[in-house]
């Protein structure tokens, strides 16, 4: 087991290095601001984001309500706040669901080969194949909508990239003499797998992981703008709501979820470019 010092030296030369893209860095910074305000919201947002006055229904920016209202009178920027939460956590659960899927799937198909790999990859390949909003429509008819079984519906229909991402590696690996080795010593699949296998296999996860997390973004607020989740205080329910209102010259109600979620994207491609640089680099 590597020792603190070894471990802070080793981070100490990943982040010389990451911090040389400095689009990733900056993208890390809006990313590390949105997790403050997210977990700070009761104390950084100026209201209840679902408090109603109709009295301040459809009011522009101004010094009250910096980034506006909505139809409702909601602060915006009280929704843009904790609609931060919603992104973050489907963005990071359903991702760990994503990863955690397709890095089982990806070693054993590889580590196996055979029936096993060949049966594991047509499942894969049924799954990249199918749209993923009929799935989803289908998923939320047979489960119901809730916010859980969004974040399910993301890591179930995320995956099968990263599998076959993963298998590739450990194909790469298993060709490897220290695996010749091992299997020579008897040792055990799951050693093979996880010890030697999984570590050398895991740089271009970190990679897929960041641009995991803005596609499940991404496709949280297409759920939400459909109606498929109720999801009330959400970026993409927000445009599903200026939509209805357009005409009547509201972009604020638009334009501001609208940029976070550009931003928030944006920001994960960045980290993304950022670590595959990096990676390369060591």
């Amino acid at each position: 087991m590597r020792s603190p010092k070894v471990l802070q030296r080793k981070f100490a030369d990943f982040w010389r290095k990451y911090r040389t893209a400095h689009s990733s860095v900056v993208g890390l910074a809006f990313v590390i601001f949105l997790v403050v305000i997210a977990l700070g919201a009761p104390v950084v947002a100026p209201s209840d984001p679902t408090k109603i006055n109709l009295d301040r229904e459809f009011a522009p920016p101004n010094q009250n309500n910096l980034l506006g209202t909505d139809h409702l009178g909601r602060d915006m920027l009280s929704r843009i706040i904790y609609g931060a939460r919603v992104v973050l956590l489907v963005g990071a659960v359903s991702t760990v669901i994503m990863t955690v899927v397709g890095l089982l799937v990806g070693l054993v198909a590889g580590h196996f080969g055979g029936i096993i790999d060949e049966m594991l990859m047509r499942i894969t390949d049924a799954f990249l194949i199918i749209p993923a909003l009929p799935l989803i429509l289908v998923f939320v008819a047979i489960f119901g909508p809730s916010i859980s079984n969004v974040i399910i519906m993301i890591g179930i229909l995320s995956w099968p990239s990263l599998a076959r991402i993963v298998r590739a590696e450990t194909l790469s690996i298993m060709g490897r003499d220290f695996i010749a080795a091992e299997k020579a010593m008897g040792a055990s699949h799951a050693r093979i797998m996880f010890r030697h296998i999984l570590p050398n296999a895991l740089s271009p996860v970190f990679v897929y992981a960041a641009l995991g997390i803005a596609n499940s973004i991404l496709m949280e607020a297409v759920i939400d703008f459909l109606g498929l989740a109720p999801i009330s205080v959400s970026w993409g329910f927000d445009l599903s709501i200026a939509l209805s209102y357009w005409t009547r010259g509201t972009w604020w109600m638009a334009f501001f979820p609208g940029l976070f979620i550009l931003l928030t994207c944006l920001s994960f491609f960045l980290i993304s470019d950022g670590l595959s640089q990096t990676l390369k680099a060591e």
